[in-house]
């Protein structure tokens, strides 16, 4: 049984543990950081954007993990299988990076020697600005996209986890449409609403030290209508509801416990072969065929994080609410496994 979250409260009682567990199709519960009675160093915000079409795209993450500061930009070539990232860390933020309360409103402005990113909220549409020196070859990335027609509903999770105090609260908006250019050099690469989409993750939480998750997402059409879906597991308890949630024509259909089955070879994932996905309640079933693995490994001792951000096609069915299948051809979107010790 699924517990959904049906009023809006805080977040975070005054001990600083979670209210109420469980999934919203909205936003309805607050989050306050001054709320948090757990171990700063343990608290960890961020705002992912994945935006762009199956031939090239842009992702944007803002992160302050309180010891720690990341923003970091990676431009994607899915025809030619390559992507450039360029990251930028900053020491002991500890949440001066002001990140909002909400995913819904609240500006960010980052302006640096190096680099300038900018997200405005107006008129219902969200304003990204990017300029990043050196990009790639000595040449400087800059860019402006418009991300907009934001679905009525998306997948919004509050997660405990079995220390006290300790809580994840995530919102998952899928089926973003998205427009503007990202010049690089003489190249431009431009998108389009019709054919460009994008997905914000929004995670405000106390995490504990080493954690593994993975994640899928994908937004698109389907026969003209927006589609979009988000399904994940591996941290936390997450026996009050699973993130795993469709998204058709701006509304939430809510899906149980998803699998991923990720191919082996010589007992390693080969992240490049067909995975195929399988849920409990028998609604959610694909075939998914990669493009690109975006993958990175970082050992620090004490710091290590293992990703695979695998890029590529979803083909397969999902049933809605009311029993109604739709048959899935070809929609783009990534599913990641990652492993932290953070």
């Amino acid at each position: 049984m699924q517990h959904k979250i049906n009023s809006s409260h805080p977040l975070l009682d005054s001990e600083g543990h979670l209210i109420e567990a469980g999934y919203d199709t909205h936003h309805s519960l607050s989050y306050d950081r001054s709320m948090i009675k757990a171990s700063f160093l343990r608290i960890k915000e961020w705002d992912y954007y994945f935006l762009g079409n199956d031939e090239y795209g842009l992702a944007l993450t803002i992160a302050d993990n309180s010891y720690m500061g990341l923003d970091a930009i990676t431009v994607f070539d899915f025809k030619n299988r390559t992507y450039t990232t360029k990251e930028f860390m900053q020491w002991f933020t500890l949440g001066n990076k002001r990140l909002p309360s909400s995913p819904h409103y609240g500006d960010l402005r980052y302006v640096y020697k190096d680099y300038q990113i900018e997200i405005i909220h107006k008129d219902g549409q969200r304003l990204i600005d990017l300029r990043i020196n050196q990009f790639k070859d000595k040449k400087d990335l800059v860019g402006r996209l418009i991300v907009s027609s934001e679905p009525q509903e998306s997948m919004a999770i509050a997660t405990p986890f079995s220390t006290p105090k300790y809580f994840y609260y995530n919102q998952k908006i899928n089926c973003f449409r998205v427009e503007g250019s990202l010049s690089l050099g003489h190249n431009v690469i431009r998108f389009q609403p019709t054919n460009s989409f994008g997905v914000l993750d929004w995670g405000r939480g106390v995490w504990t030290y080493k954690n593994t998750w993975y994640w899928g997402s994908a937004s698109g059409l389907h026969q003209n209508h927006s589609i979009g879906f988000n399904i994940g597991y591996g941290f936390g308890d997450t026996s009050k509801a699973s993130e795993n949630m469709v998204i058709y024509q701006g509304k939430a259909h809510k899906l149980s416990q998803v699998i991923f089955n990720i191919p082996m070879k010589h007992n390693q994932e080969d992240y490049l072969q067909p995975w195929t996905f399988t849920s409990d309640d028998g609604r959610f079933n694909m075939d998914f065929t990669p493009v690109l693995d975006r993958n990175s490994l970082t050992n620090f001792g004490l710091l290590y994080s293992n990703q695979h951000q695998v890029f590529g096609y979803f083909s397969g069915s999902v049933i809605l609410d009311d029993g109604q299948i739709l048959h899935i051809e070809k929609l783009f979107g990534f599913a990641e496994k990652v492993k932290n010790a953070w």
